[in-house]
């Protein structure tokens, strides 16, 4: 018994393509960005999604459209799914940042626990998003065996993959950063927790999440940065995704 999720970052935006730092700025997709989205959507139709859950912000939630539409699956909207509040730092450059707030940003990548001026550090936004997954762990009866989409953000994406992992916090800087509508995939199993010698010889013997054991779920990745494969025909799509 395993429930797969995967967590999705938006396709391009303006700010994305000039290095401007966005945040909770609610930017919108490019043309390009929404032929990212298409090209995802075509993909990640292979693989069972059954409920589809976004940021409230438009970047993300435009990307989750263009893949709910073509699966046929509704998409619903939860804002703890944001970008990183960035404080003083949005819709500044990386080099205005970086002029006006010198080593900063190195510090910011490498201590989940600083925040930017005015904003939040990573563990914040881990322990939102983390909230998301376990309310669905609970209430989501049908993700059994299926794959729920989660639309979203880099940086909200990669502390929310660490917090399940179970990373300390010098451990959050370890994921390279996320490309526009590449993906994170990560598997929940029930923790194994064998009462007997003869219970831990016994792996054949299925595990299904009960109440008592889905606050407990053990989670896996499958992959980082996922996403078609340069080349690969969206029309005929692979079983397997490749890591860009």
């Amino acid at each position: 018994m395993s429930r797969r999720l995967i967590a999705l970052r938006h396709g391009e935006t303006d700010y994305n393509a000039t290095g401007r730092m966005q945040g909770q700025l609610d930017t919108q997709l490019s043309d390009k960005g929404m032929r990212q989205a298409r090209d995802a959507a075509r993909y990640l139709s292979t693989l069972n999604i059954t409920r589809i859950v976004s940021s409230d912000l438009d970047r993300a939630h435009a990307t989750a459209r263009a893949v709910g539409e073509l699966l046929g699956v509704e998409v619903t909207v939860d804002h703890r799914l944001r970008e990183t509040d960035l404080g003083q730092w949005q819709a500044m450059s990386h080099q205005e940042v970086d002029t006006q707030f010198p080593g900063q940003r190195a510090l910011w990548r490498h201590d989940a626990n600083w925040a930017p001026p005015g904003g939040e550090t990573r563990l914040e936004v881990a322990a939102r998003a983390r909230a998301v997954v376990d309310e669905l762990m609970r209430d989501y009866d049908d993700w059994d065996d299926s794959t729920v989409l989660l639309v979203a953000h880099g940086g909200t994406i990669s502390a929310l993959t660490c917090n399940l992992l179970g990373f300390a916090e010098s451990q959050y800087p370890m994921l390279s950063g996320l490309k526009n509508t590449c993906w994170a995939q990560l598997l929940a199993r029930p923790r194994f927790t064998p009462r007997t010698t003869d219970d831990a010889e016994d792996f054949s013997r299925e595990i299904r999440f009960t109440p008592d054991t889905i606050d407990n779920a053990q989670w896996y990745l499958d992959g980082w940065n996922m996403g078609v494969a340069a080349g690969m025909s969206i029309d005929q799509p692979s079983a397997d995704a490749t890591i860009l």
